[in-house]
């Protein structure tokens, strides 16, 4: 593209919102490795949407040992020099926790964290999505996955809350909040190629993007 371009791009946001869909876009616009949340291959996430209070935990520690092990991978193979692009931050594994857990839960989890989480490196952009409660149902219902069908609206404005406060004076890397409400990152080449630019200009601070599209 002849820009200078972030090493290491993480793309975040509550379910629902295409963080993946965009992480895989801009893996190929980057012709660029991708780091995916495998939670398809988490036996328990099911278990934990059927009966949350029973199933978070084992839920979640799948995901924290899933996502040590990923980064491991990453380091040894020292994948971190061309553009890397990711759809998940080593930081949402302690906010899903905190949402989920009961007190004792949460006691162990913290235990067991502190005993196996990596130095996982620093992005040079985090690029977070946000959009409406209504939205995000929406979206979680148009992909049919069976095991989804047990979100609400409820459980969405808690993990909304979650990554609010996440971001609200994050400052590890620089920071790109998309409101995404009323736009369409993955089949509108327009707002794609104006969201590829504002990351190209993204080297510092927070910023956000709203396209002129989305506002006519």
């Amino acid at each position: 593209m002849g820009k200078e371009r972030p090493g290491y791009i993480v793309v975040e946001g509550p379910i629902g919102v295409g963080k993946t869909s965009l992480a895989k876009r801009l893996a190929e616009s980057f012709e660029t490795d991708l780091l995916l949340e495998g939670a398809d291959e988490n036996p328990f996430l099911e278990g934990f949407y059927q009966d949350p209070r029973s199933g978070a935990l084992p839920a979640q520690l799948f995901f924290l040992f899933q996502r040590v092990r990923q980064i491991e991978a990453m380091r040894q193979a020292d994948m971190f020099q061309p553009v890397r692009v990711a759809d998940f931050l080593m930081e949402k594994d302690r906010l899903f926790a905190e949402l989920t857990l009961g007190t004792e839960e949460l006691k162990l989890y913290e235990q067991v964290y502190a005993h196996v989480t990596v130095d996982a490196p620093v992005p040079d952009l985090v690029v977070y999505l946000q959009a409406p409660e209504d939205v995000l149902l929406k979206r979680i219902s148009r992909r049919g996955i069976r095991y989804e069908r047990k979100i609400d609206a409820e459980y969405l404005r808690k993990l909304s809350e979650a990554y609010s406060r996440l971001f609200l004076n994050y400052d590890d890397a620089p920071l790109l909040i998309v409101n995404t409400a009323s736009i369409n990152l993955v089949d509108n080449d327009d707002e794609y190629q104006a969201l590829l630019e504002q990351i190209h200009l993204t080297r510092t601070g927070k910023h956000y993007f709203n396209p002129m599209s989305a506002a006519i």
